[in-house]
């Protein structure tokens, strides 16, 4: 009853603040989801429903951006990572060759579906959307697939030194 009653505003809200529809629905969906996991935080004493589902929403909107943002960083730097390179093969750093050859290991052992949703994601260039019509996997699942991939490849990136500013103090590349 309250999703129909102010899911539109909640969603209206959400729209204004994050990129796109798909991101607007997610933002909706935590929005109710954090709203029915703490229900008993509700007050109506300091507040109406709709001002409260409004605050949960802001902070779910801010969540999402930021989520976003670091998704753009990782997502760049696993393309500077994996993007074709510039020199021969002789010319090319020696940093460089570990970098990718530390990326390819990680991919491989990826499950084969999150494996495939990163490489249409980072080498076909494809929209989390576009992605899933490819794949037919649910959206949501192409998103998991994609964090949780990209989580796994940073870690791997920051434990073998191979992530920008992950080098220790002293060596190239050290910021």
């Amino acid at each position: 009853m309250a999703y129909e009653r102010f899911g539109p505003a909640v969603f209206h809200l959400a729209l204004r603040g994050v990129a796109g529809v798909a991101d607007a629905e997610d933002v909706t969906q935590a929005t109710f989801v954090a709203a029915w996991l703490g229900r008993e935080g509700f007050d109506p004493a300091r507040g109406s429903m709709l001002g409260w589902l409004l605050g949960i929403a802001r902070r779910k909107v801010v969540d999402q951006i930021r989520a976003s943002a670091r998704d753009d960083r990782i997502a760049d730097s696993v393309r500077r990572m994996a993007g074709p390179a510039r020199h021969g093969a002789g010319d090319a750093p020696p940093d460089h060759i570990v970098d990718r050859l530390v990326l390819a290991d990680e991919m491989a052992r990826l499950p084969a579906e999150q494996r495939r949703v990163l490489e249409l994601a980072f080498y076909d260039d494809l929209t989390h959307p576009q992605i899933a019509a490819l794949t037919g996997l649910p959206l949501g699942t192409v998103k998991s697939h994609l964090r949780r991939g990209m989580a796994r490849l940073r870690s791997r990136w920051e434990v073998d030194g191979a992530a920008p500013g992950a080098r220790a103090a002293g060596t190239p590349g050290a910021r």
